[in-house]
């Protein structure tokens, strides 16, 4: 049965229900607006807003139209292109052109009749919709609107652009709208008064219905904010922040156990280092402990950029624990990282008589039993493994102190689960995607974080050079030059288009290329499709020099050291995304050599792809090119958010709405310290405010009690 409160029924009807959506309508705005494949929902529409307005006033050429933006052109159709008929679900493209240059129109699933109903060979048209590049040329995906002159002369001056797929208009969506805002019920006020009047926000619904009239907000001026966009900014982050406060209220309100002893081990390990360990990992070290000793239990973001140390200081953190005579253990997501850590660990653990073991979903039966029972008698100190240490079998004899690596691959509940397993255990999480302070307070709202912004001595810097990608000879020639030098190289293919299998017949193409020119046996290629063993053996095989150069798709696992690798080649690194750039250059730099990241590019480059690039040229600093990445791309590509379980935001942006991030994390802390059972009139409010915004899993944990 539904916990959820009937006066939001409305709202989580099915998009079907709203007047003149037939089934080939509803199934286009399951594609669009569905969570997950789910049938969308009229409260899915509402939360779906216009990019802007196009306004019919102000043409704009198509030289010097902007990419990514509204704009209405004024043109004349110059040739058809459907679709070949052996490829039914090609597009149908349409160029149009004025004086100044062309732009291709795509359409998907359109019927060819109709197409050329609208735009006649020969016909001048008013078109409006947003313009991208693709592969160097200009295109408009279904258009939100196409015009003859007398349309024109009748439309509205300006008309909300929205987010599309196949099968439905912007204009279509907008007639939706306005009927699903007729749904809109009479909602309980759930913001607090004060902050509300002196921000001057609207009412819930009078808010949602002024955001999709985008043309009666300021345009572009972020120095006069729209007060009804940041309402609704501030009910999806107050949503958020109360969710993250109530789920981990339990354990913050939880007696901790002393779980540090008299740092002994602590110090024996730091002594056998070959080098010192950097201010950063020092305050983090320091920071750590006094989580660990306090009376209440650790809840802690270990926060470091590629290679600035972490498991070295997880490591000592669990040493720590060992210290006070309990146990610790170590989560990676896959089974290579997994024995990685294992045996960076193991080779400073075992001199000081530390007991290290491995435990994965890929353990032998026998070898897993033994695994299992020397766990639960406590003749293992430190057990590292994947999620496999999450299931239900797997008991410890007093575990203290849970790691967790790379945190946005593991769910809330996967953490928690973890937490579990043993009396009051302290948790700490890390991640090498360096992530902007704002963005850390969506995700860990009430976490403790450390953060490692030093690179340990002796990493040397990579030269990072931007390549078009009709040098790609040249490029190849100086890869068997590093050949020839002995060093080893990674070619990640291009981010085709979501999906595996182009993706994989790009990487396929170029391993073959690859291996005819350098020799067949110098080259390998790991992509997704491959099962765990599989990839783990190619990668393995790398690591080891049996190949050279790994040409893979954007599988490269996080975090794994192939320290012999000292060049990286990402083609097509203008469809990428800085995080992912940031990620994958850091796979070398990992030896004493020096090392070079090449971004092959195809020009001409977009004002966004060219911003992005010339980042990594400039600068190798992590949490710099994070907040750069926030800035263009907003917080969903950054926060992993289908991995984490957390939905990227539909309403905020962190990039201007960090004000309002600071001021809804108090405002959570308030109400749970208050009102932890939200059974207050605010209280009651503030549920309606969680269902809405999918949050509602922090009101299972107060019934589950």
């Amino acid at each position: 049965m539904s916990l959820r409160p009937s006066l939001l029924d409305p709202l989580f009807a099915p998009v079907s229900s709203l007047p003149g959506v037939g089934p080939r309508i509803a199934s286009a705005l399951d594609r669009l607006l569905g969570e997950h494949g789910q049938t969308a929902r009229i409260l899915d529409l509402l939360f779906h807003l216009p990019s802007g307005a196009v306004s019919r006033g102000s043409l704009g050429s198509v030289r010097d139209a902007p990419i990514g933006e509204p704009v209405t052109l004024a043109v004349k159709v110059a040739a058809h292109r459907p679709s070949p008929y052996a490829r039914a679900r090609a597009p149908y493209r349409v160029l149009v052109e004025d004086e100044t240059g062309d732009v291709t129109l795509v359409f998907f699933n359109l019927p060819r009749v109709r197409i050329e109903q609208m735009l006649p060979l020969g016909a001048r048209r008013l078109v409006s919709g947003t313009i991208e590049l693709w592969d160097g040329h200009r295109q408009m995906v279904h258009p939100a609107r196409i015009m003859d002159e007398r349309q024109a002369a009748e439309a509205p001056s300006s008309e909300p652009v929205y987010g599309l797929t196949e099968g439905v208009s912007s204009r279509l969506i907008g007639r939706y709208v306005g009927a699903a805002l007729k749904r809109v019920p009479d909602l309980p006020e759930w913001q607090d008064t004060a902050w509300r009047e002196r921000n001057g926000f609207p009412a819930f619904g009078e808010a949602l219905a002024a955001a999709h009239r985008p043309s009666e907000q300021p345009q572009g001026d972020d120095s006069a904010p729209d007060p009804a966009r940041r309402r609704l900014a501030y009910d999806e982050l107050l949503a958020t922040q109360l969710a993250l406060a109530l789920v981990r209220s339990p354990m913050r309100r939880s007696a901790g156990r002393v779980n540090a002893g008299d740092g002994s081990l602590v110090r024996r390990i730091v002594e056998t280092l070959p080098f010192p360990l950097t201010g950063a990992q020092r305050r983090a070290v320091e920071e750590i402990r006094q989580d660990l000793v306090a009376e209440t239990r650790m809840l802690r973001l270990l926060q470091g950029d590629v290679g600035s140390g972490k498991t070295l200081v997880a490591l000592l953190a669990m040493a720590s624990a060992v210290e006070a005579g309990r146990q610790a253990a170590l989560v990676a997501p896959t089974e290579i990282l997994a024995r990685q850590h294992a045996e960076r660990i193991a080779a400073l653990a075992d001199p000081t008589g530390l007991r290290v073991a491995v435990v994965t979903g890929r353990d032998r039966p026998a070898e897993r039993r033994r695994s299992l029972a020397a766990l639960a008698a406590g003749d293992i100190d430190i057990a590292v493994g994947t999620h496999a240490l999450m299931q239900e079998e797997v008991a410890f004899r007093d575990l203290g102190l849970a790691v967790i690596d790379e945190q946005h691959r593991f769910g809330v509940h996967q953490r928690l689960t973890l937490g579990r397993k043993g009396e009051a255990v302290d948790v700490l999480v890390m991640t090498a995607t360096p992530i902007p302070r704002t963005l850390a307070l969506t995700s860990f709202g009430d976490m403790d974080i450390s953060v490692l912004d030093e690179k340990p001595p002796g990493r040397q810097p990579i030269d990072t050079r931007l390549v078009s990608i009709e040098r790609i000879e040249q490029v190849t020639d100086a890869i068997a030059r590093a050949l020839a030098a002995g060093d080893r190289v990674y070619w990640v293919c291009p981010l085709v288009a979501e999906s595996e299998a182009v993706d994989l017949a790009a990487a396929e193409e170029r391993h073959a290329e690859l291996a005819e020119i350098l020799g067949p046996d110098r080259v390998g290629l790991v992509h997704g499709r491959m099962k765990g063993p599989e990839k783990d053996a190619a990668m393995e095989r790398f690591q080891r020099g049996d190949i050279q150069v790994l040409v893979s798709t954007t599988v490269i696992e996080v975090g794994v050291d192939v320290s012999a690798a000292t060049v990286m080649v990402i083609e097509h690194a203008e469809r990428f995304g800085l995080a992912q750039l940031h990620q994958l250059r850091g796979r070398i730099g990992r030896g004493d050599k020096a090392s070079t990241c090449l971004l092959l590019y195809k020009g001409p480059l977009g004002e966004t792809a060219k911003a992005r690039l010339e980042t990594m040229r400039r600068t190798e600093n992590g949490f710099e090119i994070a907040e750069e990445d926030l800035r263009l791309r907003g917080e969903g590509e950054l926060l992993g958010a289908r991995q984490s379980g957390m939905a990227a935001f539909k309403m905020a942006r962190l990039d201007i709405d960090a004000d309002l991030l600071a001021a809804a994390r108090d405002d959570a802390r308030l109400i749970v310290e208050r009102d932890c059972e939200l059974t207050s009139e605010r209280g009651r409010a503030l549920r309606l405010l969680l269902y809405l915004f999918d949050r509602d899993a922090g009101i299972r944990l107060l019934r589950a009690g």
